[in-house]
């Protein structure tokens, strides 16, 4: 039953850094763009234009 004397806080100062660690993220806008990771893993911008792997196109 003293057990419960340190989990019951422990609980409650973890619960507490929890909360505060949400709402800073929500506060340093985290959460406004959730779109853009989902779209740019389907743009294929990082190919170079003369890559040497690549057959000529006239060939």
């Amino acid at each position: 039953m003293n057990i419960l004397a340190i989990l019951i806080p422990v609980s409650l100062t973890l619960g507490g850094i929890g909360l505060l660690a949400f709402l800073w993220s929500l506060r340093a806008d985290q959460y406004e763009d959730l779109d853009g990771a989902a779209w740019r893993i389907l743009m294929d911008d990082d190919k170079a234009a003369d890559d040497p792997d690549e057959p000529a196109k006239g060939s």
